[in-house]
């Protein structure tokens, strides 16, 4: 996927919605819930404050990161479900 965003801007790939429950029930796709985490697959270079300085991202590209149910823009891009969102959407890095 070549897409680079600009400023402080993530592009993440959600993780798949869950297919059933842990009892074991299938889920129709009406009632899974959206995911609240997933993978960074690009990053900005960093915000400019007012003053001009550059902030580096917290963030980098292969974090498993948490984001808030409704963040961000879906867009689809080759085919591709993702979202843009701001490092600022962003609650939790995920460890490995």
């Amino acid at each position: 996927m070549k897409i680079h965003p600009l400023a402080d801007r993530i592009v993440v790939k959600p993780a798949e919605a869950e297919e059933k429950t842990k009892g074991g029930l299938f889920l129709p796709d009406t009632a899974k819930e959206k995911p609240v985490w997933g993978e960074v697959i690009a990053a900005g270079p960093g915000k400019t404050t007012d003053e001009g300085k550059k902030v580096a991202m917290e963030v980098k590209v292969g974090d498993k990161v948490l984001y808030g149910k409704y963040s961000g823009t879906e867009v689809t891009i080759d085919g591709q479900e993702v979202l843009i969102m701001r490092e600022s959407d962003i609650f939790a890095i995920m460890p490995k």
